[in-house]
């Protein structure tokens, strides 16, 4: 029999994160103040640790992994590179289909990988607390965990239509020692505001992380933490897609292309930026980022600076954006609900070195249903979008004869996502492409800075 899982031992966790910026054709563009000045890391000492900061602005290509985060990193990682066969089978694709499967994390997703180094950089630069917000409640849940591994008390804004949907992800961060709001909520003006504009609004990402980066510039013993967008969140997932090389190499495979959800853009950048660093030195290999057509940042948003939540709070950054007062529909992939993208990831679309792709709800369902029915793993929501687009790859290899091999980040399971699963089966769910109207509306609001 073929191996279908190729296991890294302990001792080849990497020692190292990935820095894409070392081989990006052009330098980030800077965040920006109201002023339009660039923003120094000065300005955000009052949420974040000067570490972070530090490795937010590096250009360096390799940032060393403290051995207190690769211990911690032992609990789950490395994890797993699997192929496919029996859904290559159903498919009758002549591709080969691989997935690095990241729901063995604690939290059951890749967020892991960088709460447990925001929570142990801020513990060394002696915060007691971290205020932080969640969409699907992946991220909350991650940062409760590593809360709890170094001692932080942990507070999560969640999003309202998420913190009804999901009840079982609030009991994880219950369990781990979290509170847990649905945000808007009335204790930050923040909320409050959002409240006052729309007593019943469902909320969104950008409002919570107004009320969380509220919260902590306004205590001196709390920072505010964020899981997805920043270059050091996007740095730290790289540890995916570094075990993923590895893997293929003892297999003596490559991939031809790679697919990962994208909300923020951190699942994406993880797994799909060391293998950028390789078509940087010429390599063929395409990049592809699969979001929902209901919150189509990169497939439709406008590329300009904008602000990263919806008060205004954080400096203002270069991306792709449908507009920081974009309120998502309801969908179930939560922790694709995000207005922006990182920065890194959307310049690296605008210079045509990755590719996009939207995905209606309905078939990343279906993905996720027929993946699970041949390979026994139930995929979350957001990972649905990455089987949805590696699939219609492998059906058009079907079409053309082509072999490729393709590769996805099974970022989490769906364990907690049932429910979701059960509207999907009853018919309840339904397809929602957001409308041109609503979009160019939420552009108007852009902030007035020249890109």
């Amino acid at each position: 029999m073929s191996q279908i899982r190729v296991l890294l031992d302990e001792s080849e966790i990497p020692t190292h994160w990935y820095n894409v910026v070392a081989d990006m054709p052009n330098p980030p563009a800077p965040p920006l103040g109201p002023d339009g000045k660039p923003v120094g890391p000065e300005k955000m000492l009052a949420i974040f640790p000067p570490s972070l900061l530090e490795q937010e602005m590096s250009a360096e290509r390799w940032i060393p992994i403290p051995d207190e985060v690769r211990s911690i990193y032992r609990l789950w990682r490395p994890s797993p590179l699997c192929r496919a066969e029996r859904l290559e089978q159903a498919l009758g694709t002549p591709a080969k289909i691989y997935y690095k499967y990241e729901g063995v994390s604690p939290a059951g997703s890749h967020k892991p990988n960088t709460a447990v180094p925001q929570a142990y950089y801020n513990k060394l630069h002696g915060l007691k607390r971290i205020a932080t917000e969640t969409g699907a409640g992946q991220w909350g849940s991650s940062m409760a965990f590593a809360g709890q591994m170094f001692g932080l008390e942990v507070r999560v804004y969640m999003v309202k239509v998420s913190y009804n949907q999901k009840p079982f992800r609030r009991s994880m961060m219950h369990t781990w020692g979290a509170e847990v709001f649905a945000s808007p909520t009335t204790m930050t003006q923040a909320g409050r505001d959002a409240l006052a504009i729309d007593p019943n609004t469902p909320g969104s990402l950008g409002i919570a992380i107004s009320e969380a980066v509220e919260e902590a510039a306004s205590r001196a013993d709390t920072n505010y933490a964020l899981g997805s967008v920043l270059n050091h969140v996007c740095l730290h997932q790289t540890i995916v897609g570094l075990e993923a090389k590895k893997q293929f190499a003892r297999l003596g495979e490559y991939p031809d292309m790679v697919f990962a959800c994208c909300g923020g853009g951190s699942n994406f950048a993880g797994v799909a930026f060391p293998f950028l660093a390789d078509k940087a030195s010429g390599k063929n290999v395409r990049l592809v980022a699969a979001e929902p057509t209901s919150c189509p940042t990169l497939t439709k948003g406008h590329y300009a600076y904008d602000f990263g939540d919806a008060s205004g709070y954080t400096p203002l950054m270069l991306m792709y954006t449908l507009g920081h007062d974009f309120v998502p529909p309801g969908i179930h992939a939560g922790g694709l609900r995000y207005h922006g993208d990182s920065p890194l990831v959307s310049q690296l679309l605008k210079e045509g070195l990755i590719e996009a792709v939207g995905v209606p709800q309905l078939a990343t369902f279906e993905a996720g249903v027929m993946f699970a029915r041949a390979e026994g793993i139930i995929p979350a929501p957001e990972s649905n979008h990455a089987v949805r687009a590696c699939i219609d790859e492998a059906l058009r290899c079907k079409q053309t004869g082509e072999p490729k091999t393709l590769f996805f980040n099974l970022s989490g399971h769906g364990h907690f996502d049932m429910a979701s699963y059960d509207k999907y089966f009853s018919g309840e769910l339904e397809d929602y492409a957001y409308p041109e109207e609503a979009i160019r509306a939420a552009l108007n609001h852009l902030p007035k800075v020249a890109a």
